[in-house]
């Protein structure tokens, strides 16, 4: 292609997707850190609404770090989040507020006026990722968060893991991908940054599909996506649907799976900002799929590596659907 190793690409820097990092220079010029909170919410998986054991894949715990409890205010997390991550924060950067386990739009608006509110009011916070279902939004609470992002950062990240239903219904999301998409656009029209996260691999699921997909996703408005590969979780409906027949999962080994991201990578809108491509739960949560990786950075530099050793970039191919 004729490719140079320090040509800018178009999100202004020299790596070879649009990362995270490169929309944070870009938009606030300083580093970013997002702090987890637990807002105390629930999910309509696990109350009865829709279901009681939730999604087949999920285990709130495996993704949740140890200072967040609902048990502690939203300042007393914050607070101790800053503490845990206190060696990579400096006086100048960033801090987001992430409100990540559960539904985090899942209560009344009173609720999420309180508990946001009280996130925005401590003076290290700058702004919010409200991490939630595409079926628990509605125009109130999106016109809250619109109002909200008039005068701060927000972003709602909705859980979508598919554009299939067959596979949202096998894994008991208790939406369909319409929903989803319906979510996307309600929350992009009123200016809202949006958003979507995708598991790389659900049963059923081929690497054909998951390339295939792409083209839906640059369809919708989003403006940032999260990738991980499937990892199955201690005691969850998925790892014991694995146990009982694993030829049915196709398992990615690291070199197919980054073969896999290059791919998608390659087919993806160059203006969506890739904010996770890979995902490593702690050991005692690890059934099967983690690689026994200690951490995410290893798999994140294998990607870049195949991209520069291929000569191949995000949005290279990007072809718009053709409907």
């Amino acid at each position: 292609m004729g490719d140079v190793a320090e040509r800018l690409y178009p999100w202004g820097d020299t790596r070879r997707y649009h990362s995270y990092a490169a929309y944070a220079r870009r938009t606030f010029g300083r580093p970013v850190r997002k702090i987890a909170v637990d807002g105390g919410f629930t999910c309509p998986n696990r109350d009865g609404k829709i279901a009681y054991e939730g999604c087949a894949f999920c285990d709130n715990g495996a993704f949740t770090p140890s200072y967040c409890s609902p048990g502690l205010s939203i300042t007393a997390q914050i607070d101790a989040g800053i503490r845990f991550a206190s060696r990579h924060i400096g006086p100048d950067t960033l801090l987001l507020a992430y409100f990540q386990p559960f539904t985090n739009t899942y209560a009344p608006l009173e609720t999420l006026r309180a508990r946001f509110g009280e996130a925005l009011a401590h003076p290290r916070i700058g702004g919010l990722i409200v991490g939630t279902r595409p079926d628990c939004v509605d125009p109130r609470t999106l016109d809250y968060l619109a109002e909200l992002s008039r005068t701060t950062h927000v972003t709602v990240e909705y859980g979508v893991e598919s554009v299939r239903d067959a596979t949202l219904r096998a894994v008991n999301r208790g939406h369909d991908f319409a929903a989803a998409r319906r979510a996307i656009c309600l929350t992009a029209q009123r200016g809202i940054r949006t958003g979507a996260h995708f598991i790389l691999g659900l049963p059923g699921e081929d690497d054909d599909m998951l390339i295939g997909q792409t083209a839906i996703i640059n369809e919708l408005p989003v403006h940032a996506v999260k990738f991980h590969q499937l990892q199955l979780l201690r005691g969850t409906p998925l790892s014991r649907r694995y146990d009982a027949d694993p030829e049915a999962f196709g398992l990615r080994s690291p070199d197919r799976y980054v073969e896999l991201t290059v791919e998608i990578l390659r087919r993806l809108r160059s203006d969506i900002v890739v904010e996770r491509l890979a995902a490593n739960a702690p050991e005692p949560y690890r059934h099967a799929g983690s690689w026994g990786l200690r951490g995410c950075g290893s798999l994140v530099a294998a990607v870049e590596k195949k991209l520069a050793e291929r000569r191949v970039f995000q949005g290279e191919i990007f072809i718009p659907l053709q409907r």
